[in-house]
């Protein structure tokens, strides 16, 4: 949030539909920057920067998209089965975007 008006203006952050991220927020530069550590997910979100001084109020809003790689919610486990029973197998994983799941048997997909 840059701004060069007179008088000063008070600087605030906000998320909307949500709150600040709680021990990870540090404001810096005079309020101007919001730095936001160890960044998951959750993160993402519309982040409103206000300037109000005696004049008035501006705003702008900063959408903030985290991508994340695919991870396992659930890993998969080896199965040892013997002939004539039934087996399942679990394969959860999550990311963003979401990851595509794909079944393989030998190399071949089933």
């Amino acid at each position: 949030c840059l701004c060069s008006c007179r008088p000063t203006p008070a600087i605030r952050w906000i998320k909307e539909g949500g709150e600040l991220p709680a021990n990870r927020t540090f404001l810096e530069n005079f309020k101007k920057t919001l730095k936001i550590i160890d960044v998951s997910e959750a993160d993402s979100g519309n982040y409103k920067c206000i300037a109000r001084n005696a004049l008035g109020s501006a705003h702008h809003v900063i959408s903030v998209t985290v991508k994340a790689a695919p991870y396992w919610i659930t890993a998969p486990r080896n199965l040892v089965l013997s002939p004539g029973e039934d087996g399942t197998l679990i394969c959860r994983a999550n990311g963003n975007p979401k990851p595509n799941i794909s079944w393989l048997a030998n190399g071949v997909p089933i």
